[in-house]
């Protein structure tokens, strides 16, 4: 996996959620995938897991696969954060952990308008949430 394939991929996402036009669809639209991501392992949701730093509870899980890569399970309580669980589980997954540390989910966030329409506390959850993913993804590079 390349950093050309990861940018792929984001721009990819982007250009969905601007093919939605309005916050309300792509509100719509996030609730959806986060609907669509598979059920998290009840043995996931330890405490190990958990994104404090989030009002909701969050749960992600990193699960090693062949070839150093990592893929990701995700859970979160409320249904816009679960959505943003499952744009994180799908672009961080089948990536190995030197990928996933140079990721840089700015332009994403970004480009999404998360900033703007999430509350101050949210965004910083939001970013929590990656942190633990990385985070995760350094545990297993060592």
């Amino acid at each position: 996996m390349s950093e050309a394939v990861t940018q792929a991929q984001i721009e990819d996402i982007l250009e969905t959620f601007e093919l939605l036009g309005d916050w309300d669809q792509r509100y719509e639209y996030l609730v959806e995938l986060g609907e669509r991501l598979p059920p998290m392992a009840a043995a996931d949701k330890g405490d190990a897991n958990r994104v404090k730093e989030c009002m909701s509870l969050v749960h992600v899980a990193a699960h090693p696969l062949g070839g150093g890569r990592i893929r990701y399970s995700g859970d979160c309580d409320t249904a816009i954060i679960k959505g943003v669980v499952a744009l994180l589980v799908e672009l961080f997954s089948n990536k190995t952990p030197e990928e996933i540390e140079a990721l840089d989910v700015d332009e994403l966030f970004t480009g999404l308008q998360l900033d703007e329409h999430l509350s101050p506390n949210r965004h910083v959850g939001v970013y929590a949430i990656v942190g633990k993913m990385k985070a995760q993804a350094a545990v297993h590079a060592a």
